[in-house]
């Protein structure tokens, strides 16, 4: 929870707010308990929304990380490039940052936020994901994305 409010100060000093763009401003202000559960995703939901073809999972780790291995249906855009590639985002689905473990999810979902985005992040990382897509659980998750 310390680190979580570590990269909440620091994005508010670091991610300009312009004149007339309030948006991380008023997300920040009105930050609630409710708004701590919101923004959050774990594997399970996750999958399911991607069987559904509600989700969109963006993988915000650099390219080399993406290179060595990558989870399934994922888009790779590192957390550096995000700024320049939002329009390859899709607007008609919840954004789903991820990482290893959650760190720089975070600072990516944040991000989208502030430019008004419905994003989250997954809580338990790529990591987790990827211990919830193992064996049977894997063929019946890309069976049923590719019927989307």
């Amino acid at each position: 929870m310390k680190k979580l409010l570590h990269v909440f100060l620091l994005l508010s000093f670091s991610i300009p707010v312009y004149s007339g763009d309030r948006v991380l401003e008023g997300y920040i202000s009105s930050f609630d308990y409710a708004a701590r559960k919101e923004m959050k995703m774990d594997s399970k939901g996750l999958i399911k929304l991607l069987k559904d073809g509600k989700a969109q999972l963006i993988d915000i780790r650099f390219k080399e990380e993406y290179q060595a291995w990558k989870i399934g249906p994922s888009l790779s855009i590192p957390l550096n490039e995000l700024p320049k590639r939002l329009k390859e985002l899709d607007a008609s689905k919840i954004i789903v940052t991820a990482c290893p473990h959650k760190d720089r999810a975070t600072i990516a979902m944040v991000y989208l936020r502030s430019k008004g985005i419905n994003a989250k992040y997954l809580t338990d990382g790529l990591i987790g994901l990827a211990e919830n897509l193992r064996g049977d659980n894997a063929k019946a998750f890309i069976n049923a994305i590719n019927k989307n």
